[in-house]
């Protein structure tokens, strides 16, 4: 099956954009009366045909929707982003494939200068959904301060974790977090969390983790988090 991802789905028929047609038409070979599959993100699964075949404006009928269910766990990922940006990117597209839920970029003291492009994030998610054939699309966010963050109310209800630089901390996130769970776990930067804002996480209910007996690169650091988490809950 091929999946593909179109915003606001009305009922009855919808028209695609120019590159999502050219697409469909010119690469794909698709033809009319193709049965073709869409999702909005929002965990809807439509079965739809094509009934006027463009490559810049092509016409579907929706045939039939299913709501597929949520997860029963969930996963928040928060992290320095690095200053290269296709590091985040390459993150963002594999944590996407493996499965998240959302994702927060932090302002730590150790954040190199980056120049994040949110926009393109949100186009390596939504191609990793396609990919991945997922009808949720995770949650995108913005940079925001660490401090700020971490003592923000909202993750009462969370298993909260931070990942940093300790040869002492052996307590590995699979044998701290439960099955079925919401999850928040703080990936730091390539210079790592500052003492105070390890003890600032600590101070909210974090709890230290660790990752492995590996050094990780941030954007490794927070692959495997995520599939850590994944795995608890197969």
């Amino acid at each position: 099956m091929q999946l593909f991802f179109q915003e606001n789905i009305p009922q009855g028929g919808f028209e695609l954009a120019s590159e999502e047609s050219k697409h469909l038409v010119k690469v794909l070979r698709k033809s009319l009366g193709d049965t073709v599959f869409f999702t909005d993100g929002r965990g809807v699964l439509y079965t739809c045909q094509i009934v006027d075949i463009n490559p810049k404006k092509t016409k579907l009928k929706v045939l039939h929707q299913e709501d597929l269910p949520r997860d029963d766990h969930y996963i928040h990922l928060a992290i320095a982003p690095t200053k290269n940006q296709e590091r985040m990117e390459w993150m963002v597209e594999k944590i996407t494939e493996i499965g998240f839920h959302e994702i927060t970029f932090l302002n730590t003291l150790n954040t190199e200068k980056n120049f994040l492009k949110i926009e393109r994030l949100e186009k390596k998610i939504i191609s990793a959904c396609k990919q991945s054939l997922k009808t949720w699309k995770p949650k995108l966010n913005g940079v925001q301060d660490y401090s700020a963050f971490v003592t923000s109310p909202g993750f009462e209800n969370f298993e909260k974790f931070i990942g940093y630089v300790d040869e002492e901390n052996q307590d590995y996130l699979n044998n701290q977090a439960n099955k079925g769970s919401s999850y928040l776990v703080l990936i730091g930067p390539e210079g790592d969390f500052s003492a105070q804002e390890i003890q600032q996480a600590l101070d909210a209910g974090f709890r230290p983790c660790s990752l492995g007996k590996s050094r990780l690169r941030t954007e490794t650091a927070g692959l495997v988090a995520v599939n850590t988490l994944n795995l608890i809950n197969l």
